[in-house]
């Protein structure tokens, strides 16, 4: 019950102070569950990252229940749930209240200019450590920039580059563990089957002659 209050209240504060949506809540989720509870290793939380991502939903509540259940099964991932979302549904119910109110004032107009820019810098900085967490180098750079190609340019939608993906990265680990399969045939037919050594005969030792 502890690690699920722990897990309600650590999400509780990142879904009341994260600003810009899901992505921008990944520093405060790297810094809560990685470096501050150590829930999960840095490896697996970018691991995660990625495979939430491919997933359908809400961001934020994917994160919080894979995390959640990680941590402590399902009352975890009911209890980071919880926690993500309470701080947002509320918030919103109140600005939907008092908003149309306030759109047009001139002050809010200039916060919310203001917050754009700073949402940006927190959706970059997570970024960048998961092309480093990633180990993306000159060669495999072309993944990703054909994807924003693909998105942005092209206008495909991502739900179709992320399921080409899926079978291109599962029909290039059948390539590879057949030619893994194959190499290690090759070498057993040259080696050969080890032939034990015969036992070569002993000598008998000529006895000295007795006078």
């Amino acid at each position: 019950m502890k690690k699920a209050f722990e897990l309600f209240w650590s999400f509780f504060k990142i879904g009341a102070f994260t600003l810009g949506g899901g992505y921008a809540m990944l520093s405060m989720v790297e810094k809560a569950v990685v470096d501050q509870k150590k829930w999960i290793p840095n490896d697996e939380f970018w691991d995660m990252i990625a495979v939430v991502q491919s997933l359908p939903g809400v961001f934020a509540v994917n994160t919080a229940l894979y995390v959640g259940h990680r941590v402590a099964g399902v009352k975890g991932a009911f209890a980071a749930m919880l926690g993500a979302i309470v701080p947002s549904i509320t918030i919103i119910l109140l600005l939907a209240t008092v908003f149309h109110e306030f759109r047009d004032n001139p002050v809010v107009e200039r916060v919310f200019k203001g917050i754009r820019p700073c949402v940006v810098a927190l959706i970059l900085a997570p970024s960048l450590r998961m092309i480093k967490s990633a180990k993306v180098t000159w060669k495999t750079a072309i993944i990703p920039i054909a994807t924003v190609f693909l998105i942005w340019w092209c206008k495909i939608s991502p739900a179709y580059v992320i399921l080409t993906a899926i079978a291109g990265s599962i029909i290039y680990a059948l390539i590879i563990r057949r030619r893994e399969t194959a190499r290690l045939r090759d070498c057993e037919t040259t080696s050969g089957p080890e032939v034990p050594k015969s036992r070569s005969p002993e000598v008998p030792q000529n006895k000295e002659a007795k006078p």
